[in-house]
């Protein structure tokens, strides 16, 4: 804990839903960087339409990782978004640095969604059981909105459009 707060919740409740959201923060900040990846080397025919939708999902997940990390600093935690810690820590999958066409980088980039949303959902009910219904809830609408960008994504990935 890096200050006193007035929050009602008990050290025994904060200190592992910090540890939680900081895991998820360098997931999302790990999932930012991939975003950013596909967006400014993505190739093909549909290159304008990815381009900005990636930048779109970028934006999107921009949020997450601002909302983790303040969340973790109102527990009274220190949000570590370090490269060296995103780097050494990240649960989501090593961006493939040889994609190139629109489909590898769409398909790279739903894997590493569809990984972030389940790992967000798997700190809904973590959250709960710890007791801080506040941050099972923060976790409710990233996961919700996780689910709409993963949608968004394989919607360019259906075979029989």
């Amino acid at each position: 804990m890096t200050y006193t707060s007035r929050l009602d919740l008990p050290r025994a409740v904060t200190k592992p839903v910090i540890d939680l959201l900081q895991a998820r923060l360098v997931d999302a900040i790990d999932l930012e960087a991939q975003m950013k990846q596909a967006h400014w080397n993505v190739r093909g025919k549909d290159f304008m339409q990815l381009h900005e939708l990636f930048d779109s999902v970028h934006t999107i997940v921009e949020e997450f990782v601002d909302t983790i990390a303040e969340r973790i600093a109102a527990l009274g935690g220190i949000a570590d978004g370090r490269v060296q810690t995103v780097a050494t820590t990240s649960h989501l999958y090593e961006y493939p640095l040889e994609a190139r066409g629109g489909e590898a980088h769409l398909k790279a980039v739903a894997g590493s969604l569809g990984e972030f949303g389940k790992l967000v959902r798997g700190g809904i009910d973590a959250a709960a059981e710890a007791g801080d219904q506040d941050t099972a809830d923060l976790f409710t609408g990233i996961s919700r909105e996780t689910d709409k960008q993963l949608w968004f994504v394989e919607a360019h990935l259906d075979p029989a459009a």
